[in-house]
């Protein structure tokens, strides 16, 4: 089974994706590190000299590879995924997806101090993340299976509820979690 991820800069992807995927015994991938890793730069270099139109079809190319890849596993995506219609359209067919929703408000004080995610390098950053969120959040809740609130749980809490999740989906075997879940600390 594939899992993958969307969700708001900051909203815990790569995190909670890592962690699930050792809870499930199963391979964790980033379309972000995956890109930084073919570039040979940050994305955010890049981004600044190439531009968004330019990453987003690198994006596009690494999802797609990923999702080809990766039979089982857990797939953490940028949080700009879900803007051209073809990455919807590929994790929805080939994955599972599960939207981590957080609040603008939630990822900017996550966020605040951080300076390697481009679009936030603003005058007002929680303003881009209102307008992100505006922007986005219909986009990740058409391509998601399951939504799940990400605003206050641990990473421990937001991986336990991804499990449950795809537990009542029938999507995996409860056998499966209740061997892993709790062998090892979050």
């Amino acid at each position: 089974m594939l899992i993958s991820l969307v969700g708001m800069p900051g909203g815990g992807k790569s995190t909670v994706g890592k962690h699930l995927a050792r809870q499930l015994g199963v391979p964790f991938m980033d379309s972000d590190a995956q890109i930084e890793a073919r570039i040979g730069e940050s994305i955010r270099t890049f981004f600044e000299r190439e531009g968004e139109e330019s990453f987003r079809e690198l994006e596009s190319v690494a999802i797609e590879e990923l999702l080809g890849q990766l039979k089982d596993g857990v797939l953490a995506t940028g949080g700009g995924a879900v803007l051209r219609e073809r990455n919807r359209e590929s994790l929805r067919a080939c994955s599972t997806v599960l939207y981590l929703r957080s609040t603008p408000e939630d990822i900017y004080r996550r966020l605040r101090h951080d300076t390697s995610r481009p679009l936030l390098q603003v005058a007002d950053p929680l303003a881009k993340l209102r307008e992100l969120y505006q922007q986005r959040d219909p986009l990740y809740r058409k391509t998601a299976h399951y939504v799940l609130e990400s605003s206050r749980p641990s990473v421990h809490g937001l991986v336990n509820m991804a499990l449950m999740q795809l537990e009542l989906a029938g999507l995996i075997d409860p056998g499966r979690v209740a061997a892993t879940v709790g062998a090892e600390p979050v």
